[in-house]
Protein backbone atom coordinates (compact mmCIF):
# COMPACT_ATOMS: atom_id res chain seq x y z
CA UNK A 1 0.00 0.00 0.00
CA UNK A 2 2.44 2.13 0.85
CA UNK A 3 4.77 2.06 -2.54
CA UNK A 4 1.66 2.58 -4.48
CA UNK A 5 0.99 5.84 -2.29
CA UNK A 6 3.81 7.20 -2.62
CA UNK A 7 4.06 6.70 -6.77
CA UNK A 8 0.77 8.12 -6.56
CA UNK A 9 2.11 11.62 -4.61
CA UNK A 10 5.06 11.47 -6.64
CA UNK A 11 2.69 11.21 -9.84
CA UNK A 12 0.79 14.38 -8.57
CA UNK A 13 4.22 16.18 -7.76
CA UNK A 14 5.01 15.42 -11.38
CA UNK A 15 2.07 16.76 -12.89
CA UNK A 16 2.51 19.91 -10.58
CA UNK A 17 6.10 20.35 -12.17
CA UNK A 18 4.73 20.19 -15.87
CA UNK A 19 2.30 22.59 -14.91
CA UNK A 20 4.15 25.15 -13.73
CA UNK A 21 7.21 24.74 -16.12
CA UNK A 22 4.32 25.50 -18.59
CA UNK A 23 3.62 29.02 -19.60
CA UNK A 24 3.53 31.00 -22.64
CA UNK A 25 5.99 31.33 -25.35
CA UNK A 26 7.93 34.54 -25.86
CA UNK A 27 9.72 35.78 -28.91
CA UNK A 28 10.41 38.73 -30.96
CA UNK A 29 9.36 39.90 -34.40
CA UNK A 30 12.23 40.75 -36.63
CA UNK A 31 12.44 42.17 -40.57
CA UNK A 32 16.07 41.25 -41.89
CA UNK A 33 15.25 42.80 -44.86
CA UNK A 34 15.13 46.53 -42.78
CA UNK A 35 18.88 48.26 -44.40
CA UNK A 36 21.65 49.04 -41.65
CA UNK A 37 20.94 45.87 -39.80
CA UNK A 38 23.37 43.63 -38.48
CA UNK A 39 23.72 40.22 -40.60
CA UNK A 40 20.82 37.35 -39.52
CA UNK A 41 24.08 35.04 -38.09
CA UNK A 42 25.42 37.86 -35.94
CA UNK A 43 21.52 38.54 -34.68
CA UNK A 44 21.02 34.78 -34.25
CA UNK A 45 24.10 34.25 -32.24
CA UNK A 46 22.46 37.51 -29.79
CA UNK A 47 19.38 35.68 -29.83
CA UNK A 48 20.84 33.04 -28.10
CA UNK A 49 22.49 34.62 -25.97
CA UNK A 50 19.48 36.58 -24.56
CA UNK A 51 17.36 33.36 -24.22
CA UNK A 52 15.29 34.32 -26.49
CA UNK A 53 13.45 31.28 -28.02
CA UNK A 54 10.98 32.07 -30.57
CA UNK A 55 11.39 34.71 -33.53
CA UNK A 56 8.45 35.50 -35.90
CA UNK A 57 10.38 36.92 -39.04
CA UNK A 58 8.76 39.57 -41.29
CA UNK A 59 9.45 39.56 -44.99
CA UNK A 60 11.41 36.43 -44.28
CA UNK A 61 14.49 36.00 -46.82
CA UNK A 62 16.57 32.34 -47.54
CA UNK A 63 19.47 34.07 -45.94
CA UNK A 64 17.70 35.22 -42.98
CA UNK A 65 15.85 31.87 -42.34
CA UNK A 66 19.31 29.39 -42.92
CA UNK A 67 20.86 31.68 -40.32
CA UNK A 68 18.18 30.08 -37.73
CA UNK A 69 18.81 26.05 -38.89
CA UNK A 70 20.36 24.04 -36.25
CA UNK A 71 19.32 26.43 -33.33
CA UNK A 72 16.95 25.85 -30.81
CA UNK A 73 15.15 28.90 -32.15
CA UNK A 74 11.99 28.48 -33.47
CA UNK A 75 10.20 30.71 -36.55
CA UNK A 76 7.01 32.01 -37.29
CA UNK A 77 7.46 32.77 -40.79
CA UNK A 78 5.30 35.61 -42.27
CA UNK A 79 4.41 36.04 -45.94
CA UNK A 80 4.08 39.19 -46.84
CA UNK A 81 0.96 41.31 -47.95
CA UNK A 82 1.27 41.76 -51.69
CA UNK A 83 1.98 37.93 -52.09
CA UNK A 84 -1.57 36.74 -51.34
CA UNK A 85 -3.37 37.36 -54.10
CA UNK A 86 -0.87 35.29 -56.58
CA UNK A 87 -1.38 32.88 -53.54
CA UNK A 88 -5.12 32.90 -53.62
CA UNK A 89 -5.30 32.92 -57.72
CA UNK A 90 -2.50 30.19 -58.31
CA UNK A 91 -1.23 27.66 -56.12
CA UNK A 92 2.23 27.29 -57.87
CA UNK A 93 2.64 30.78 -56.21
CA UNK A 94 2.31 29.17 -53.37
CA UNK A 95 4.98 26.51 -54.41
CA UNK A 96 7.57 28.77 -55.17
CA UNK A 97 7.63 30.64 -52.59
CA UNK A 98 7.98 28.00 -50.23
CA UNK A 99 10.74 26.51 -52.63
CA UNK A 100 13.07 29.60 -51.76
CA UNK A 101 11.94 30.16 -48.34
CA UNK A 102 10.91 26.60 -46.19
CA UNK A 103 11.71 23.62 -48.78
CA UNK A 104 16.11 24.13 -48.30
CA UNK A 105 15.93 24.64 -44.61
CA UNK A 106 13.12 22.38 -43.21
CA UNK A 107 13.52 20.85 -40.45
CA UNK A 108 16.85 22.39 -39.65
CA UNK A 109 15.27 25.76 -39.38
CA UNK A 110 12.41 25.07 -36.78
CA UNK A 111 9.70 26.96 -38.70
CA UNK A 112 6.50 26.16 -36.34
CA UNK A 113 3.79 27.95 -38.62
CA UNK A 114 3.53 30.40 -41.58
CA UNK A 115 1.37 33.55 -41.52
CA UNK A 116 -0.33 33.92 -44.94
CA UNK A 117 -0.08 37.88 -44.67
CA UNK A 118 -0.66 40.04 -41.83
CA UNK A 119 -3.15 42.76 -40.84
CA UNK A 120 -4.48 41.95 -44.31
CA UNK A 121 -7.36 43.77 -43.88
CA UNK A 122 -6.27 47.01 -43.24
CA UNK A 123 -3.56 46.73 -45.56
CA UNK A 124 -6.36 46.22 -48.18
CA UNK A 125 -7.99 49.77 -46.98
CA UNK A 126 -4.77 51.65 -47.33
CA UNK A 127 -3.00 50.41 -50.28
CA UNK A 128 -4.80 48.48 -52.35
CA UNK A 129 -8.79 49.30 -52.09
CA UNK A 130 -9.72 46.96 -55.00
CA UNK A 131 -8.39 43.96 -52.78
CA UNK A 132 -11.54 41.79 -51.39
CA UNK A 133 -9.73 40.05 -48.51
CA UNK A 134 -12.90 38.05 -48.15
CA UNK A 135 -11.79 36.40 -51.28
CA UNK A 136 -8.71 36.09 -51.36
CA UNK A 137 -7.32 35.77 -48.01
CA UNK A 138 -8.96 32.21 -47.21
CA UNK A 139 -8.01 31.05 -50.64
CA UNK A 140 -4.29 31.80 -49.77
CA UNK A 141 -4.56 29.96 -47.19
CA UNK A 142 -5.55 27.11 -48.23
CA UNK A 143 -3.40 26.86 -51.74
CA UNK A 144 -0.08 27.29 -48.85
CA UNK A 145 -1.21 24.30 -47.36
CA UNK A 146 -1.79 22.59 -50.06
CA UNK A 147 1.32 23.26 -51.23
CA UNK A 148 3.16 22.59 -48.02
CA UNK A 149 1.37 18.78 -48.19
CA UNK A 150 2.16 18.61 -52.09
CA UNK A 151 6.32 18.85 -51.07
CA UNK A 152 5.20 16.24 -48.13
CA UNK A 153 5.69 18.70 -45.01
CA UNK A 154 2.80 18.50 -42.35
CA UNK A 155 3.86 19.50 -39.67
CA UNK A 156 3.81 23.67 -40.22
CA UNK A 157 0.39 25.38 -39.95
CA UNK A 158 -0.99 28.00 -42.07
CA UNK A 159 -2.84 30.81 -40.35
CA UNK A 160 -3.03 34.60 -40.69
CA UNK A 161 -2.60 37.62 -39.05
CA UNK A 162 -5.61 40.26 -38.09
CA UNK A 163 -5.12 43.37 -35.97
CA UNK A 164 -7.79 43.61 -32.56
CA UNK A 165 -8.40 46.97 -33.19
CA UNK A 166 -9.86 45.78 -37.25
CA UNK A 167 -11.75 42.57 -35.64
CA UNK A 168 -13.02 43.55 -32.32
CA UNK A 169 -16.56 45.38 -30.74
CA UNK A 170 -14.98 45.65 -27.67
CA UNK A 171 -12.58 44.89 -25.33
CA UNK A 172 -14.78 45.65 -22.00
CA UNK A 173 -16.22 43.67 -20.63
CA UNK A 174 -14.47 40.49 -22.35
CA UNK A 175 -17.86 38.83 -21.94
CA UNK A 176 -19.59 40.96 -24.74
CA UNK A 177 -16.93 41.35 -27.26
CA UNK A 178 -18.14 39.52 -30.51
CA UNK A 179 -15.88 39.64 -34.27
CA UNK A 180 -16.64 43.04 -36.28
CA UNK A 181 -19.38 42.71 -39.15
CA UNK A 182 -19.34 42.10 -41.92
CA UNK A 183 -15.36 40.73 -40.63
CA UNK A 184 -17.01 38.28 -39.21
CA UNK A 185 -19.11 36.41 -41.14
CA UNK A 186 -17.60 37.16 -44.48
CA UNK A 187 -13.89 36.07 -43.32
CA UNK A 188 -13.22 35.26 -39.49
CA UNK A 189 -16.19 32.23 -39.42
CA UNK A 190 -15.00 30.28 -42.16
CA UNK A 191 -11.39 30.73 -41.56
CA UNK A 192 -12.14 29.55 -37.72
CA UNK A 193 -13.54 26.98 -39.26
CA UNK A 194 -9.84 25.94 -41.31
CA UNK A 195 -7.98 26.86 -38.31
CA UNK A 196 -9.73 24.02 -36.03
CA UNK A 197 -9.80 21.55 -39.14
CA UNK A 198 -5.95 22.12 -39.53
CA UNK A 199 -4.78 22.10 -35.91
CA UNK A 200 -3.45 25.59 -36.09
CA UNK A 201 -4.04 29.10 -34.20
CA UNK A 202 -5.24 32.62 -34.73
CA UNK A 203 -3.18 35.23 -34.56
CA UNK A 204 -4.09 38.55 -33.28
CA UNK A 205 -1.56 41.63 -33.28
CA UNK A 206 -2.92 43.70 -29.67
CA UNK A 207 -1.66 46.86 -28.68
CA UNK A 208 -3.15 47.84 -24.90
CA UNK A 209 -0.53 50.58 -25.75
CA UNK A 210 -3.37 51.64 -28.03
CA UNK A 211 -6.27 51.53 -26.24
CA UNK A 212 -5.01 53.54 -23.51
CA UNK A 213 -3.73 56.57 -25.57
CA UNK A 214 -7.64 56.32 -27.17
CA UNK A 215 -9.32 56.37 -23.86
CA UNK A 216 -7.68 58.49 -21.42
CA UNK A 217 -10.26 56.36 -18.57
CA UNK A 218 -8.00 53.79 -18.34
CA UNK A 219 -5.11 53.59 -15.49
CA UNK A 220 -1.76 53.72 -16.55
CA UNK A 221 -1.32 51.21 -13.89
CA UNK A 222 -3.88 48.49 -15.41
CA UNK A 223 -1.86 48.60 -18.51
CA UNK A 224 1.36 48.24 -17.59
CA UNK A 225 0.46 44.89 -15.03
CA UNK A 226 1.42 47.09 -11.57
CA UNK A 227 0.28 45.50 -8.86
CA UNK A 228 -1.80 47.68 -6.54
CA UNK A 229 -4.54 46.68 -4.42
CA UNK A 230 -7.56 48.57 -6.74
CA UNK A 231 -5.95 47.94 -9.82
CA UNK A 232 -8.58 46.12 -11.39
CA UNK A 233 -11.71 46.33 -13.00
CA UNK A 234 -14.62 43.38 -12.74
CA UNK A 235 -16.58 41.88 -15.72
CA UNK A 236 -20.29 42.45 -13.85
CA UNK A 237 -21.81 39.72 -16.20
CA UNK A 238 -19.01 36.82 -15.76
CA UNK A 239 -18.01 38.40 -12.31
CA UNK A 240 -14.54 37.92 -13.15
CA UNK A 241 -12.10 40.06 -12.25
CA UNK A 242 -9.08 41.54 -14.63
CA UNK A 243 -5.63 42.81 -13.22
CA UNK A 244 -4.46 44.19 -16.65
CA UNK A 245 -5.48 45.34 -19.71
CA UNK A 246 -3.55 42.72 -21.78
CA UNK A 247 -5.83 39.63 -20.02
CA UNK A 248 -8.99 41.91 -20.94
CA UNK A 249 -7.90 41.51 -24.51
CA UNK A 250 -6.79 38.23 -24.88
CA UNK A 251 -10.30 37.27 -23.25
CA UNK A 252 -12.39 39.58 -25.54
CA UNK A 253 -10.69 37.74 -28.33
CA UNK A 254 -11.47 34.06 -27.04
CA UNK A 255 -15.10 35.13 -25.89
CA UNK A 256 -15.99 36.34 -29.82
CA UNK A 257 -14.08 32.81 -30.61
CA UNK A 258 -16.63 31.33 -28.65
CA UNK A 259 -19.55 32.74 -29.59
CA UNK A 260 -18.66 31.52 -33.37
CA UNK A 261 -18.58 28.19 -31.95
CA UNK A 262 -14.58 27.72 -32.08
CA UNK A 263 -13.76 28.44 -28.54
CA UNK A 264 -10.51 25.92 -28.38
CA UNK A 265 -8.63 27.34 -30.73
CA UNK A 266 -5.16 28.80 -29.23
CA UNK A 267 -4.31 32.02 -29.47
CA UNK A 268 -1.10 33.70 -30.50
CA UNK A 269 -0.21 37.38 -29.85
CA UNK A 270 1.44 38.20 -32.83
CA UNK A 271 2.82 41.29 -32.18
CA UNK A 272 2.39 43.22 -28.89
CA UNK A 273 4.60 46.16 -27.22
CA UNK A 274 5.42 49.77 -26.65
CA UNK A 275 6.93 52.91 -28.30
CA UNK A 276 9.49 54.86 -26.56
CA UNK A 277 9.52 58.34 -27.82
CA UNK A 278 7.01 59.18 -25.67
CA UNK A 279 8.37 58.22 -22.58
CA UNK A 280 11.15 61.09 -22.91
CA UNK A 281 8.29 63.53 -22.19
CA UNK A 282 6.37 61.22 -19.57
CA UNK A 283 7.10 60.31 -15.90
CA UNK A 284 8.96 56.80 -15.85
CA UNK A 285 9.67 54.72 -18.60
CA UNK A 286 6.67 52.96 -19.28
CA UNK A 287 8.10 50.89 -22.37
CA UNK A 288 10.55 49.09 -20.28
CA UNK A 289 7.42 48.81 -17.48
CA UNK A 290 5.03 47.21 -19.53
CA UNK A 291 7.84 45.03 -21.31
CA UNK A 292 8.76 43.56 -17.64
CA UNK A 293 4.87 43.58 -16.49
CA UNK A 294 4.25 41.32 -19.35
CA UNK A 295 7.01 39.10 -19.53
CA UNK A 296 6.52 38.23 -15.65
CA UNK A 297 2.85 37.61 -16.23
CA UNK A 298 3.57 35.31 -19.33
CA UNK A 299 5.75 33.62 -17.22
CA UNK A 300 3.79 32.62 -14.48
CA UNK A 301 1.66 30.18 -16.05
CA UNK A 302 -1.40 31.83 -14.66
CA UNK A 303 -3.05 32.95 -18.40
CA UNK A 304 -6.28 34.87 -18.47
CA UNK A 305 -9.16 33.77 -16.56
CA UNK A 306 -11.37 32.58 -19.54
CA UNK A 307 -8.22 30.80 -21.06
CA UNK A 308 -5.94 29.11 -18.14
CA UNK A 309 -3.58 27.99 -20.48
CA UNK A 310 -3.44 31.76 -21.14
CA UNK A 311 -2.02 32.59 -25.24
CA UNK A 312 0.17 29.57 -26.35
CA UNK A 313 2.86 32.29 -27.76
CA UNK A 314 3.40 35.59 -27.87
CA UNK A 315 6.12 37.92 -29.63
CA UNK A 316 7.39 41.44 -28.76
CA UNK A 317 7.19 43.87 -32.07
CA UNK A 318 9.83 44.72 -32.33
CA UNK A 319 13.69 43.94 -32.28
CA UNK A 320 15.29 46.57 -34.40
CA UNK A 321 13.54 50.00 -34.59
CA UNK A 322 11.91 50.84 -38.38
CA UNK A 323 11.02 54.08 -38.38
CA UNK A 324 10.44 54.26 -42.05
CA UNK A 325 9.55 50.60 -42.64
CA UNK A 326 6.60 49.94 -45.56
CA UNK A 327 5.30 46.60 -43.40
CA UNK A 328 2.10 47.59 -42.02
CA UNK A 329 0.20 45.90 -39.48
CA UNK A 330 -2.44 47.78 -38.96
CA UNK A 331 -0.60 49.06 -35.03
CA UNK A 332 1.08 52.01 -37.45
CA UNK A 333 -2.67 53.68 -38.47
CA UNK A 334 -3.92 52.96 -35.19
CA UNK A 335 -1.31 54.41 -33.27
CA UNK A 336 -1.44 57.81 -35.81
CA UNK A 337 -4.84 57.80 -34.83
CA UNK A 338 -4.01 58.39 -30.91
CA UNK A 339 -1.22 60.35 -31.67
CA UNK A 340 -3.54 63.07 -33.57
CA UNK A 341 -5.96 62.80 -30.83
CA UNK A 342 -3.30 63.89 -28.02
CA UNK A 343 -1.47 65.92 -30.42
CA UNK A 344 1.43 63.62 -30.40
CA UNK A 345 2.73 63.45 -33.95
CA UNK A 346 6.03 61.66 -33.23
CA UNK A 347 4.81 58.72 -31.07
CA UNK A 348 4.60 55.24 -31.99
CA UNK A 349 7.68 54.89 -34.30
CA UNK A 350 10.66 53.61 -32.68
CA UNK A 351 9.39 50.17 -31.24
CA UNK A 352 12.43 48.38 -31.24
CA UNK A 353 14.05 46.62 -27.61
CA UNK A 354 17.46 46.52 -29.01
CA UNK A 355 19.83 49.07 -30.64
CA UNK A 356 21.89 47.95 -34.12
CA UNK A 357 24.82 47.27 -32.37
CA UNK A 358 22.70 44.68 -30.61
CA UNK A 359 22.46 45.98 -26.91
CA UNK A 360 19.54 45.95 -25.42
CA UNK A 361 17.42 48.87 -25.22
CA UNK A 362 15.84 47.71 -21.79
CA UNK A 363 16.66 45.79 -18.86
CA UNK A 364 14.60 43.31 -19.89
CA UNK A 365 15.16 39.63 -19.30
CA UNK A 366 13.79 37.12 -21.60
CA UNK A 367 15.77 33.97 -20.02
CA UNK A 368 13.44 31.13 -18.39
CA UNK A 369 14.03 31.11 -14.91
CA UNK A 370 12.77 28.54 -12.42
CA UNK A 371 10.39 30.35 -9.42
CA UNK A 372 10.64 29.81 -6.04
CA UNK A 373 7.74 27.19 -5.81
CA UNK A 374 8.80 25.31 -8.60
CA UNK A 375 12.03 24.96 -7.25
CA UNK A 376 11.03 23.70 -3.88
CA UNK A 377 8.53 21.70 -5.33
CA UNK A 378 11.45 20.16 -7.85
CA UNK A 379 13.15 19.59 -4.20
CA UNK A 380 10.42 18.34 -2.96
CA UNK A 381 9.39 15.61 -5.74
CA UNK A 382 12.90 14.31 -6.04
CA UNK A 383 12.88 13.76 -2.56
CA UNK A 384 9.70 11.61 -2.55
CA UNK A 385 10.30 9.46 -5.83
CA UNK A 386 14.54 8.71 -4.01
CA UNK A 387 12.03 7.95 -1.19
CA UNK A 388 9.79 5.70 -2.99
CA UNK A 389 12.89 4.00 -4.90
CA UNK A 390 14.75 3.41 -1.67
CA UNK A 391 11.41 1.76 -0.13
CA UNK A 392 10.83 -0.42 -3.37
CA UNK A 393 14.49 -1.54 -3.29
CA UNK A 394 14.29 -2.56 0.51
CA UNK A 395 10.96 -4.90 0.05
CA UNK A 396 12.42 -6.18 -3.40
CA UNK A 397 15.44 -6.84 -1.12
CA UNK A 398 13.94 -8.30 1.50
CA UNK A 399 11.84 -10.86 -0.38
CA UNK A 400 14.91 -12.12 -1.44
CA UNK A 401 16.42 -12.93 1.50
CA UNK A 402 13.16 -14.71 2.67
CA UNK A 403 12.94 -17.02 -0.25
Amino acid sequence: MMPSLLLHTANLLLLLLVSAASATTIGVTYNASSPKLPPPEHVVSTLQSRGISAVRLLEPTPAAVRAFAYTNITLLLSVPNDLIPSFAANRSAASVWLYTNVLPYHPRAHISLISAGSDVITSAATSNPDLDPSTVLLAAMRNLRLSLLDLGIRTIPVSTTFSFIDIMTTSFPPSAAEFQEPIGNLILRPLLQFLEETNSSLLVNLYPYNMYRINSEIPIGFVLFQEHPFNFRDDLITGVRYRNLFDMMVDAVVAAMTVSGHESIPVIVAETGWPSEYEARAAGNYAEMYLKGLIKHLRSGLGTPLRKEGVAEAYIYQLFDEVDSSYNNGRNATTAAAAEMIGGAEAGQHWGIMYPNMTMKYNVDFSVRKNWMFGHFAELGMIICTGYIVLVWSVCNLGEQLK
